[in-house]
């Protein structure tokens, strides 16, 4: 028989670091990745991000809902490095 959890954990917190380390990726990859290689990195940095989101998930130690926060951090870094990337692509069309 399980016992319930009486004051579980706070989940949001892992969510949101992979977000946040999904923008820092991002800038890294626009500072110091080529024009050419850009869309590239950013896909590396996508598959960290999801690798870090099963780390982090796994790390927290609850089963239920595990899916649900694993989605919701990759989904995050996706927006989050999909938004970074059309701000390179405007960069790129902007002459100057």
């Amino acid at each position: 028989m399980a016992v319930p959890e009486l004051a579980p954990r706070r989940t949001i917190g892992g969510i949101i670091a992979v977000w946040v380390v999904a923008a820092v990726i991002g800038v890294l990859v626009g500072l110091f990745a080529g024009d050419d290689w850009r869309a590239q990195w950013l896909a590396v940095g996508l598959g960290g991000c999801l690798i870090l989101a099963f780390i982090v998930q796994l790390w927290s130690g609850r089963s239920q809902g595990f899916t649900e926060r694993v989605a919701a951090s990759a989904l995050g870094a996706l927006v989050v490095l999909g938004v970074i990337s059309l701000g390179f692509g405007l960069a790129a069309i902007v002459p100057g």
